[in-house]
């Protein structure tokens, strides 16, 4: 089942339309997926900012198997860009969707917000550089917005899969 979750008051514009096409193609692509393995889950598509966001959610049949999350969401990010390659494939655009399940990014975003809280407190209080272990680039993203939204920088560091970030003082 595919629930949308856009905002009824705001007009539509092409760009909002496209992002809406993006979910719902991704959706149907992640609904045939269950279905082959006989999986259980729900899928709400969203549209934030500048991306469409899909979340495979429990449903009333059962939860989602947190094996499609996978060790370190590694298995969540193989999903997200098979769901992105289909995209491309029906739209002929590089797609940027976020897919979530079981909650694991959103609980991870949490996460990665208060480790950069304090990193920017230890940085505002020492005046000295904060490097951050190594992250994937939805973690470093995560942790830059938060950063910057506290008032200070941070750049990313290291060559893949050892990326970094390191919070800079003011």
């Amino acid at each position: 089942m595919t629930e949308q979750n856009t905002s009824e008051d705001a007009p539509k514009t092409p760009a909002a339309d496209l992002l809406e096409r993006e979910g719902e193609i991704a959706a149907d692509f992640l609904e045939s997926l269950l279905d082959i393995a006989d999986l259980d889950g729900d899928i709400d598509v969203d549209i934030e900012g500048d991306r469409a966001m899909v979340s495979i959610v429990d449903s009333d049949e059962g939860r989602v198997p947190r094996r499609l999350v996978g060790t370190d969401g590694k298995v969540l990010d193989a999903l997200q860009e098979l769901a992105r390659l289909a995209v491309q494939a029906e739209t002929g655009n590089r797609s940027r969707l976020m897919l979530d399940i079981a909650g694991y990014r959103a609980e991870k975003r949490e996460q990665l917000v208060a480790l950069a809280t304090n990193a920017v407190a230890k940085a505002k209080e020492t005046g000295e550089q904060q490097a951050l272990e190594p992250m994937s680039a939805f973690e470093r993203k995560v942790v830059h917005d938060a950063v910057l939204a506290a008032g200070l920088s941070s750049e990313s560091e290291g060559a893949e899969p050892r990326r970094y970030v390191v919070v800079l003082p003011a």
